[in-house]
């Protein structure tokens, strides 16, 4: 009977298994990889994925390819040759594996490895020329949890196992391990504990059997704040990745510094860095380099409003073997160098030129370019040689002005060899201008100022095959084009002379469907017209980036994250309340696997709460009597307990250590700080602000007046109606709305007076004392050390810090800094107390700093 009984309850549960199938939502096939999206199954701690095709059957997926997005999961199959697949995903519930649910066929496509980089027979990177990995490859899987703990014995390390990925690229330097590596990033990645001047760099002393792809996984593998340089490597690709927020001594997204050959870069979006100290590094140093390297492709990247694109050669003194291929790039906005050539041999074809606004490739120092079939949309400058031509004509005057005008440094010329080239300028953005050598055009031939066949930007021929003359030279330099495109003795062009290029049209196309991470990658922006011709920092996209933060929940196999959430709705945990006035109200919500929340430190002087099981709310009100500190802590069956903090502090009327609030809806005109003469108005409205919810309104007539007197520099907020934008006067200044909002910062001491303008009602009147900032003190995870300081301290939070200000005492700002900076000098500030505020995305945290 025990073992029917057993029996039973085995097929019972198996039953149950087999019952929950997985609901996919999605799949499709990609540049050799593929993928599926499926709905999360109830009670599953796990699921197993599989795929079928060429050769492969059920072939099972690593468990770090599996990923939560909170609504769904989500696998990438990657490494696929072309071809036809299937992929199943199969739910994993009390250990057991239930039947799969199966994608319909799904088509993978080949990379395009046309370039300079697969000449000689070389195949960068760790995968072979199908696209599936090379013999004996070894996959790491790099993500922000494993970053630093990752390991591998490497033949030939200083000391095994090698822990760490920067260690691990270390013991890969010494060019004994030849096995093929394959590092595969998930997710957004921040700066690893060991880095080399701010950048992860690749070497492996050019040994011509090893091969190393770094390369991110789905759509959204992100290097946050940190670079990528390449040196005395050979056989290198990296591919799939948002570099983003760089931080770097040497300032670019990704650099090939020295030494290398066959490298390729491919499927990149590059974006802003952080600011170098130049003012041409506003938006970062460069985004894609290459210096004293050989055989390089950089093709299918998207580069977002980059300020320095591609600098290309530096002292290099030689044109032989410098051969390097740009195809298929998306240079979206940037500004400048795509490329900005010295001395090398360059293929540039196929590139999506949009709304540049300084100049596309430009030709020094002797470089030869073969710029064809690409599409330059109201880009201003598409090519330029140094000290000639476009370089330095000077519009106004009508005449070339090389003292004055000029792009390169004064540096002598290169050649540009064009060919089928898409000059669209309807739009009219941009004044663009381009001469050919020998242009008829009288505006390029003017007796004793120009001549179009000595001031020419690039030779325009009829045919690609053609080469340019030798008797065609560089105004400063007397430089001939080599014609590397056309030279039958160098099997390193052959695939030039092959190649079948798109159209222009085609190729525009092709970049704004493939290029940058898979599917354009998880970060979206819209560019508008105004951007093509400015070159200032976006500072919406600046913001936008240095605020990124992922949507990936967890990776299969690691750490799942407690699903608890507790939230402060109206954004005031801690707060001032004048003795004798009503506080805030604070209302907290809780959700996710909490089922419950418990209150300490509540009730206590003259503040309680009432707890809402229903809408797992709690509300906290009352007028303070003395300063009580809370916390709330939410409890459940499972996940981790999660709790917010706050302080009500109390203090006397008229400091300067707090806020003044007046709120219609509870006082009317009644306050002991604000005096207020006026008519309410009978009819009430409805407005929320800071988690209120506000009705009664005071008429802002012309019998209207109320006064006030502060102690020390403050603000002053006044909510009006949301569709009020009219004005209203502050000792006799006019302040003007914003959507039913004045703000009003550092209004020196003294007394004030709130008068009409425009008719209007107003809800609500606050007054915060500059000596504790400008805000609120957010209840935020942030711990700030040493406290005293000497001259430096840190900052340790989860949250992305935006930007962090320093007061002293009597209001005045002393320091400022924008960006996530986690550590602070003050070495230059007196000795004393500041008030430091910390503004991040989760909130604001305040605190005082002692300066020793």
């Amino acid at each position: 009977m025990k073992k029917l009984l057993l029996c039973m309850t085995i097929l019972l549960a198996s039953v149950q298994v087999w019952s929950q199938t997985v609901t996919i939502d999605e799949a499709g096939g990609w540049l050799e990889s593929a993928y599926v999206k499926w709905q999360p199954v109830a009670g599953a701690e796990s699921y197993n994925v599989y795929y079928t095709g060429n050769g492969a059957v059920n072939q099972k997926i690593d468990n770090p390819l599996i990923r939560s997005y909170g609504a769904y999961f989500r696998a990438d199959v990657l490494g696929l040759s072309a071809g036809t697949y299937t992929i199943g995903v199969k739910p994993v519930v009390s250990g057991v594996e239930g039947a799969a649910t199966n994608t319909g066929d799904i088509t993978v496509l080949e990379h395009d490895r046309n370039g300079f980089a697969f000449a000689n027979g070389r195949i960068p990177g760790a995968y072979k020329l199908d696209g599936t990995p090379k013999t004996g490859a070894v996959i790491l899987y790099i993500t922000e949890e494993t970053k630093n703990t990752v390991s591998l014995v490497v033949t030939g390390a200083n000391a095994n196992p090698c822990v760490g990925l920067q260690t691990i690229l270390d013991g890969f330097k010494k060019g004994s391990d030849t096995r093929p590596l394959i590092v595969r990033m998930i997710g957004q990645i921040t700066d690893p504990s060991y880095l080399l001047g701010g950048d992860i760099v690749i070497e492996n002393k050019n040994n011509a059997s090893s091969h190393i792809t770094l390369e991110g996984v789905g759509e959204d593998a992100v290097a946050d704040g940190w670079g990528i340089r390449v040196k005395n490597a050979t056989n290198i690709e990296i591919r799939n990745i948002g570099s983003m927020n760089c931080n770097s001594s040497e300032g670019d997204n990704i650099g090939l510094q020295q030494n290398n050959d066959y490298v390729w870069v491919h499927n990149i979006d590059f974006f802003y860095g952080d600011a170098g100290g130049d003012a041409d590094q506003a938006k970062g140093d460069g985004a894609l380099d290459c210096k004293k390297s050989k055989y390089v492709t950089f093709s299918y990247n998207h580069f977002w409003d980059s300020g320095k694109s591609n600098l290309l050669g530096l002292s290099e003194g030689t044109d032989t073997e410098l051969y390097i291929t740009y195809h298929h790039n998306w240079y979206d906005h940037s500004d400048s160098r795509h490329p900005r050539v010295r001395y090398y041999s360059a293929h540039v074809y196929n590139n999506y030129f949009d709304g540049i606004s300084k100049y596309g490739s430009g030709s020094t120092n002797g470089s030869s370019l073969f710029v064809e079939g690409n599409y330059f949309r109201n880009s201003k400058n598409p090519m330029m040689t140094s000290m000639q031509g476009t370089d330095v004509w000077n519009n106004s005057t009508q005449q070339n002005d090389p003292n004055n005008q000029g792009t390169f440094s004064g540096e002598d010329g290169g050649t540009i060899k064009a060919f089928n080239n898409t000059f669209d300028a309807d739009n009219g953005t941009n004044s663009m201008r381009f001469v050919a050598y020998g242009d008829p055009n009288p505006a390029y031939n003017i007796p004793g100022k120009i001549s179009s066949t000595i001031d020419f930007d690039a030779y325009v021929v009829a045919n690609r095959g053609d080469q340019v003359p030798n008797t065609v030279k560089s105004y400063k330099g007397a430089n001939i084009h080599n014609n590397f495109d056309t030279d039958a003795t160098k099997s390193a062009t052959d695939y030039i002379r092959s190649l079948v290029p798109d159209t222009p049209e085609a190729a525009k196309a092709k970049v704004i469907q493939y290029s940058g991470r898979m599917h354009g990658g998880d970060f979206n922006w819209t560019f508008v017209p105004a951007d093509d011709t400015s070159y200032a920092v976006n500072t919406a996209l600046k913001a936008a980036l240095i605020n990124y933060e992922t949507e990936l929940v967890y990776i299969q196999g690691e750490t799942v994250p407690s699903t608890h959430t507790l939230t402060v709705t109206t954004s005031n945990a801690s707060q001032d309340v004048i003795e004798g006035d009503a506080m805030e109200t604070i209302i907290f919500t809780w959700g996710g696997d909490a089922n419950d929340a418990t209150v300490s430190g509540l009730p206590a002087s003259g503040i309680d709460f009432v707890k809402d099981a229903g809408n797992k709310t709690i509300t906290i009100t009352g007028t303070p009597t003395a300063t009580v500190s809370y916390t709330i802590t939410t409890a459940g069956a499972t996940g981790t307990p999660i709790s917010e903090s706050g302080t009500i502090t109390s203090v006397p009327p008229g400091s300067t250590t707090g806020e003044e609030i007046h709120n219609f809806t509870v006082s009317e005109k009644v306050s002991s700080f604000y005096t207020i003469s006026g008519n309410m108005n009978s009819t009430n409205g409805s407005e929320t602000y800071d988690g209120l919810t506000l009705t009664r309104r005071l008429k802002i007539e012309s019998a209207t007046s109320i006064t006030y007197t502060t102690t020390a520099v403050s603000s002053l907020t006044l909510v009006f109606d949301s569709t009020f934008s009219g004005k209203i006067k502050l000792d006799n200044v006019d302040y003007t709305a914003s959507a039913g909002i004045v703000t009003i910062s550092n209004i020196p001491a003294g007394s004030h007076s709130i008068t009409k303008n425009a008719t209007a009602n107003l809800f609500y009147i606050k007054t915060v004392y500059n000596t504790l900032g400008l805000g609120k003190v957010e209840a935020l995870k942030l711990k700030l050390y040493p406290n005293p300081v000497t001259s430096t301290f840190q900052i340790t939070t989860q949250a992305r810090i935006e930007h962090i200000k320093v007061y002293n005492m009597v209001g005045a700002l002393v320091k400022s800094m924008e960006g996530n900076h986690k550590t602070v000098d003050i070495s230059n500030l007196s000795t004393g107390s500041y008030l430091l505020n910390v503004h991040t995305d989760e909130g604001v945290h305040k605190q005082i700093i002692i300066k020793k």
